[in-house]
């Protein structure tokens, strides 16, 4: 198996397909645009950003030019909206007008540090994403006062320091990167799976038996997704969220209705311990597949709601409408959960503490996907040879001339048709009845008579 993870400097390189998703929604664009835009329909545009296919030749460069495009306005708008936000929420107005009169510098202000963020202040704008949706519990929600967005005066020098404190901070987050790409490029294949294995397993493993409910198959959807990625590792190493690569190929196979088949994954194991989550773990087994995920996606590892559809193969609607029936569901079963602090909370909670059982090790798994990409190999190579010998063998006894099929039979005129037994007239019948009626020892007309 190919380990290098270098590609052609002629071919464009192309952002993950979730990075893909997110330009396109974050410029307001549908598909239909940036498929007219790069020459191609609709459905492929969505294939592309699912993952499914990948561009090649002219559309590529088109699409990776359009991308980069949508990237730089981006970053175009938020610097345009940090060149307007105050850096220090002390400074008041009054306290700015006050300081531009005075002659003396004042000192360079620190960086403020950000405030610590909502625990779910996403979750609040489902509302805004589908108006007109009811709302998940009839809870009252607490006002909050918006402060008013006046624009502080600020001095030449202030704007000057904050400028140079930005850029400082700027070029010492590039610096960070490029250490930790360095990092990164020092590492072989197998000590970077290794790492991502060892970071990302343990919790991937609760999460997918939080999702099934069954030991085996959450082992076994860990263990196979991470074969799956060691086989692909050229493009997961080059992937934005290679752990969430993994997740979702761990889900996905979780989450396939085929499992229903097999006797071992019919019924969820019993719950053993975590006496305080056996409520809501029963409540989640109750759900549908598609909606236990958004959830657990969602409010348990607080994903947000685009990248969650992205996961998902959805879109933004249908995903917020998954998660709010979900959460109907679980509110309905326990009515303690209506708050959806207290629900995050505690899928948050159920997410880190659950027990689940133990994976293989990373060699192991290496080891594995290495076995099976060979196995299917050999099964290739041995097909491909039995149609080349069954093609020789059709090759070799076919016949070499060709022989015409015999022509079919033709009427032949002039014989008179064959002509059945005549029909017997009074006389006839007579001379039949009176023959039989003679001895067997002969007619009496053969007998001389004497007279």
């Amino acid at each position: 198996m190919t380990q290098s993870t270098t590609h052609s400097s002629s071919v464009p390189t192309l952002p993950s397909p979730k990075e893909r998703r997110r330009l396109r929604e974050a410029m307001d664009k549908t598909e239909k645009q940036v498929a007219t835009a790069v020459g191609v329909t609709r459905r492929t545009v969505r294939s592309w950003e699912t993952g499914r296919t990948t561009p090649l030749g002219r559309k590529r460069e088109t699409y990776a030019r359009l991308l980069a495009a949508y990237a730089a306005e981006l970053d175009e708008k938020k610097r345009g909206k940090g060149r307007h936000r105050p850096k220090d929420p002390e400074n008041t107005p009054a306290k700015q007008a006050t300081t531009a009169f005075t002659e003396a510098p004042a000192p360079a202000p620190e960086p403020a540090t950000p405030p610590e963020p909502e625990p779910r202040a996403d979750s609040t704008s489902l509302r805004d994403v589908l108006p007109g949706e009811p709302s998940p519990s009839s809870r009252p929600t607490p006002s909050r006062k918006k402060p008013l967005n006046r624009r502080p005066v600020r001095t030449v020098k202030e704007d000057n320091r904050s400028r140079q404190s930005a850029q400082r901070r700027k070029e010492k987050a590039e610096a960070m990167a490029g250490a930790a790409a360095a990092e990164a490029a020092r590492l072989t294949p197998a000590q970077a799976f290794d790492e991502l294995y060892a970071y990302a397993a343990p919790a991937l493993v609760r999460q997918t038996y939080l999702l099934t409910g069954r030991r085996t198959l959450a082992q076994e959807s860990v263990e196979r997704a991470f074969q799956l990625a060691w086989h692909r590792w050229p493009e997961v190493a080059v992937d934005a969220d290679p752990a969430g690569w993994v997740r979702g190929a761990a889900y996905d196979h979780a989450t396939a209705p085929w499992h229903r088949f097999r006797r071992a994954c019919r019924h969820p194991d019993p719950f053993t311990g975590e006496r305080d989550g056996r409520a809501l773990r029963r409540t989640l087994l109750d759900l549908p597949p598609m909606y236990r995920r958004t959830l657990l996606l969602h409010d348990g590892l607080g994903i947000s709601l685009p990248e969650t559809a992205a996961e998902t193969e959805a879109t933004t609607t249908a995903a917020t409408n998954r998660l709010l029936h979900a959460r109907e569901a679980v509110v309905e079963q326990l009515p303690d959960l209506g708050d959806e602090t207290v629900l995050y909370e505690r899928m948050r909670e159920l997410a880190d503490t659950v027990s689940a059982p133990a994976v293989a090790t990373a060699s192991a798994v290496r080891l594995a996907s290495e076995r099976r990409a060979k196995f299917w190999t050999r099964v290739a190579i041995a097909v491909t040879l039995l149609i080349i010998g069954a093609t020789a063998f059709t090759v070799v006894t076919a016949p070499t001339r060709y022989e015409p099929t015999p022509a079919p039979g033709q009427r032949v005129g002039g014989v008179p048709a064959p002509k059945g037994p005549q029909k017997l007239d009074k006389q006839d019948l007579k001379l039949r009845d009176k023959l039989r009626a003679v001895p067997l020892d002969g007619p009496g007309r053969l007998l001389p008579r004497i007279p």
